[in-house]
């Protein structure tokens, strides 16, 4: 009923045309929003690697025009190609002096200079902590790298750093890898003869702060790989040379570029950006996870959804306000005609509006009160015809007369020593006494028992071992009130339907009572042969029937009778129920309010 129901509909439809297009229109703009910046930022970030790229060659330039300075020297040019002796040339070696000075002091990050004469084998050198040193040339030193600069097509060569790391630059001054170092092969222009090598060890300082505004710490990555794929700069220590992302790219063709990397436990984009071969060729690479790509697209989804979710509140808060605006008044109706099906016609509710739904309200009051009205004028009737019936078979015989003649045949059994004839006479007096009395309808609960006690009496006699039955009912509740002769018939139905005299099994008859709440609980239990399911439906289909139906007519009038005055004295705060015990039997449970008549008779 409740999936099936005006409300729910009402809302789900409500909820349907305002929640698909606004949900659908935030994904389509989230989606939309986060491909449009996912362009622009690769935009932005190829555009930073390019300046990038020109700094650094920038820079590099400048430290390669240091290294041709030298050749507008016509002294020093010429004490090169003649090799002086500088132990005896006093003014060689002070020109010397001067040129490789000039060089260190010329940029404040160059540590070192070097000048390497090959074919005397001599060397100079010069370091910002040390004087100019002439020594003898170690020939096997830099070999390989005075090599390469004499083979590239630019005379130069820029020998690669190891890994730089910026902590350790920062934290670490005695850090030793923390300079890269740019050989120049000297030749005597315009011939090809070599003259010798310089050699630059440059401080990592400036060259870092370049990389330093090409990215984000801690949302970005930056690293400097050699032509060969030396790892020269790495902003994440976590990554070494191995990886495949390297070897990728260094096999890629073109000199800068876009990839989409999502291996090695990274996910996102990676833009490369390669120096001119005169510059040593590296190749600047930004690694940007899909997290920072789409951060700001992010963002803005999270405004949207943030005013989304206002918007969706908002609309909800309205959907239901309409729908319980409209429901409700339905849903009251609904609920007391679910009353009047369960027997229930005192139907009282407020005004559901001056609509239509308030009028059709109103007319159902109307007819329930004039059915209500009907049907206890009925009911009063057929019992007040009842009363009467009983009023008048029991007028018929004079009640002292019936005394009287019990009393006599009492004590004829007694003068004859038949005592057990006496005890049944007495019970049989105490039946009909209780019986005929007309002038009470509701009486004690101890009157009752007593009346149960004296007929069970009677059925023990009747059957001796073959039955057996006990009372239960606390000392304190017998005080209660309750409606006349309404255990009598219920017992007596055990008899007539339940209790198998030919069966071996012995009858047991229970009845008990306690307090619940509010309620006194009487409960009728046997072991008898119990109800079939289709007749005990019957039964208490036959309890909300006007009438007794001519097929039933005669088998339950007695129960029928119980729960019709039940209903006639306590309405519905009393109650009569009918079930099958688990094993065997009948339990009949009767519920009466306590508070009628209460304890106080």
């Amino acid at each position: 009923m409740k999936k099936t129901s005006i409300r729910n509909k009402l809302i789900v439809l409500l909820l349907l045309i305002t929640i698909v297009p606004f949900g659908t229109s935030i994904v389509i703009t989230y989606f939309y929003t986060k491909e449009s910046l996912k362009d622009e930022f690769v935009n932005e970030n190829v555009n930073l690697l390019y300046q990038g790229r020109l700094n650094i060659e920038g820079y590099i330039g400048e430290l390669k025009n240091l290294t041709l300075s030298f050749y507008n020297n016509i002294d020093f040019m010429r004490y090169l190609r003649n090799n002086p002796d500088f132990e005896k040339d006093y003014l060689a070696k002070e020109s010397f002096k001067s040129v490789i000075l000039t060089i260190l002091y010329a940029e404040e990050n160059i540590n070192r200079v070097n000048i390497a004469l090959m074919e005397d084998g001599r060397n100079v050198s010069v370091s910002k902590k040390s004087a100019v040193v002439f020594s003898l040339l170690n020939k096997k030193s830099n070999q390989e790298n005075y090599q390469k600069a004499f083979t590239s097509p630019y005379r130069i060569y820029i020998e690669p750093m190891e890994v730089l790391q910026e902590e350790n630059l920062r934290q670490n001054s005695s850090f030793k890898k923390d300079v890269f170092t740019l050989h120049r092969a000297l030749i005597d222009v315009p011939s090809d003869n070599l003259l010798g090598y310089i050699s630059l060890d440059i401080d990592s300082e400036h060259l870092l702060e370049i990389t330093d505004k090409l990215y984000v710490k801690d949302k970005e990555e930056f690293y400097i790989l050699s032509p060969e794929g030396q790892l020269i700069f790495r902003s994440n220590n976590d990554v070494s040379e191995n990886e495949q992302w390297i070897t990728n790219l260094i096999q890629h063709k073109e000199p800068n570029g876009m990839m989409e990397w999502k291996k090695d436990s990274f996910n996102g984009l990676m833009i490369y950006e390669t120096l001119d071969e005169s510059s040593g060729g590296w190749i600047l690479v930004k690694r940007i996870p899909y997290t920072s790509v789409f951060e700001s697209a992010l963002s803005v989804a999270k405004i949207n959804i943030l005013f989304g979710v206002i918007g969706l509140i908002l609309v909800i808060l309205a959907t239901l306000f309409v729908s319980f605006k409209i429901t409700t008044p339905i849903r009251v109706l609904l609920q007391n005609i679910k009353q009047v099906e369960n027997g229930n016609m005192n139907v009282q509710f407020d005004s559901l509006g001056n609509d239509e739904i308030g009028t059709l309200g109103e007319r159902f009051k109307e007819m329930i009160a004039k059915i209500n009205h009907l049907i206890n004028r009925e009911y009063k009737l057929e019992i007040e015809n009842k009363t009467n019936q009983l009023k008048a078979l029991q007028s018929q015989l004079n009640p002292h007369f019936l005394y009287n003649a019990l009393q006599s045949i009492g004590t004829l059994a007694l003068k004859n020593n038949v005592p057990q004839v006496y005890t049944l006479v007495t019970h049989l007096s105490k039946i009909m006494r209780y019986g005929m009395n007309i002038d009470e309808d509701l009486v004690p609960l101890t009157k009752e028992i007593d009346y149960i006690k004296a007929f069970l009496l009677l059925q023990k006699e009747r059957f001796g071992d073959q039955f057996e039955y006990s009372l239960q009912f606390d000392k304190e509740d017998l005080l209660i009130t309750v409606p006349k002769m309404v255990l009598q018939p219920i017992i007596e139905n055990y008899f007539k339907h339940g209790f198998d005299r030919s069966s071996h099994t012995i009858g047991q008859l229970k009845v008990s009572g306690k307090r619940e709440h509010d309620q006194l609980v009487i409960k009728v239990q046997d072991n008898g042969k119990g109800i079939s399911k289709p007749r005990l439906e019957e039964i208490i289909a036959s309890f909300h029937q006007d009438k007794q139906s001519h097929e039933s007519r005669g088998t339950n009038i007695g129960l029928k009778n119980v729960f019709l005055r039940l209903k006639l004295y306590f309405g519905q705060r009393a109650a009569l129920m009918i079930e099958n015990g688990d094993n065997a039997g009948t339990i009949v449970t009767i519920k009466l309010p306590i508070e009628f008549g209460g304890e106080t008779i």
